[in-house]
């Protein structure tokens, strides 16, 4: 391809007007710069998302299924072996949920409180407890509950206090029988701190018999906690759930939905830095255009002798395209390059650190995704080829005779 050979020979060469070569290296600059800041930054994204991801998932099932009938929640036997037997599920639990307040030395608080199973304990609030430890066996002469450190210290709880709580529903039936709402007693048993602010200062949690009991459920339940082999096949086993039980007794909601305004929230801060680094990118592109157009002008005479030799407009075309290329080409892999290294560089040296007193992690997180880098390569060279397509056009539409005539 003898245009791509010419583009090389047009990149390389000395050119008379000195101001196009200056034009084209802070073009080239302008890419590296721009490619780099979107590396950085969409890798920036990706750690604080993963994190984020993390604490939530750690603490959060993978999919929860409520129950919307209530006739049906006291036989859930045969719904709990059909969800059981679906693929991709490797766990389910029951839980019990609702309203109480909890009542402790003159405080009180209103909370969720989430009745659980004794053996999750490889998940959620047992591998987030910092006091104490996680018992809430309800064999002993008062139940037991794990309250979260925010709620401890407004309700001055310690451990193996003993805290009184109302649930909504006796509240409820106080007021109709005109009599003293129920209350029970709940020893403290563990503190837990799960770095989610939603969970850490409004729930609390028991045993599946000891919220079914204040809340004079019987032996019925609220619904399933479920966990997956792995978080990605949540849409895939909500739908195969969605085809075993039916959507008017049932909602099921992934990881991702329970948490979706935080997760728009974040695409939205994606998106935005996304667009605006792009500019950066749009700007030397802009120069490349400049540099490109004044280039077809002093190679004019070139442009007509290759026409002269018999090329064709669309040889002539590619020429100046192929220069472009080969400026995005330099400049996208230098970005790409450089923002690798700067990535590099945090994840083993951490040289941007963070106070740990203040926030949940002790450095800036950055994780690299090879798509990421595939679309800000895509994108920077179609930045490049449309800045380059005019001055290519320009170039194949010179008249030969004009070119030459005066040489």
């Amino acid at each position: 391809m003898f245009e791509f050979f010419i583009a090389k020979r047009y990149l390389r060469a000395k050119h008379k007007i000195n101001f196009i070569s200056i034009i084209s290296v802070f073009s080239t600059l302008g890419i590296t710069i721009g490619v780099a800041a979107l590396v950085i930054v969409l890798s920036v994204f990706n750690g604080f998302g993963s994190i984020v991801t993390d604490i939530l998932v750690s603490f959060d099932p993978h999919i929860r299924i409520n129950i919307l009938n209530d006739s049906l929640t006291a036989k859930y036997n045969h719904s709990l072996e059909s969800i059981k037997n679906t693929k991709f599920v490797q766990s389910v639990y029951p839980f019990v949920e609702g309203k109480v307040i909890a009542v402790n030395r003159g405080s009180y608080e209103i909370l969720n409180l989430k009745g659980i199973s004794d053996y999750n304990r490889d998940w959620g609030v047992a591998t987030k407890i910092i006091s104490g430890k996680f018992d809430i066996d309800n064999n002993s002469r008062l139940d037991k509950i794990i309250l979260g450190l925010p709620i401890a210290l407004r309700l001055s709880a310690r451990i193996g206090d003993t805290i009184t709580i109302t649930s909504a529903y006796n509240i409820e039936k106080s007021i109709i029988g005109l009599s003293m709402p129920q209350t029970k007693k709940f020893i403290v048993s563990g503190l837990f701190e799960s770095n989610n602010r939603d969970y850490d200062i409004s729930y609390i949690f028991t045993s599946i018999t000891s919220a079914q009991k204040l809340f004079g459920l019987a032996n019925k339940i609220n619904g399933f906690d479920l966990r997956l082999n792995s978080i990605n096949e949540s849409n895939e086993v909500k739908n195969l759930l969605y085809k075993k039980l039916n959507p008017v007794n049932y909602s099921i909601n992934t990881w991702y939905d329970l948490h979706k305004d935080l997760y728009n929230v974040m695409l939205i801060e994606r998106w935005s830095a996304y667009i605006l680094l792009c500019l950066i990118i749009a700007v030397a592109t802009f120069n490349i255009l400049g540099s490109l157009t004044m280039s077809v002008i002093e190679k004019k005479k070139d442009i007509g002798v290759i026409r002269s030799f018999g090329a064709k407009k669309t040889s002539i075309q590619k020429i100046f395209l192929n220069e472009g290329f080969l400026l995005g080409l330099i400049g996208t892999a230098a970005g790409i390059l450089v923002g690798l290294l700067v990535c590099y560089l945090q994840i083993k040296y951490n040289f941007y650190p963070l106070d740990p007193t203040k926030y949940i992690i002790d450095a800036l997180p950055v994780q690299i995704r090879i798509s990421d880098i595939i679309a800000v390569g895509i994108m920077s060279f179609l930045l490049t080829f449309f800045a380059a397509l005019y001055p290519a056009k320009r170039a194949a539409n010179t008249t030969i005779i004009e070119s030459i005539k005066y040489e």
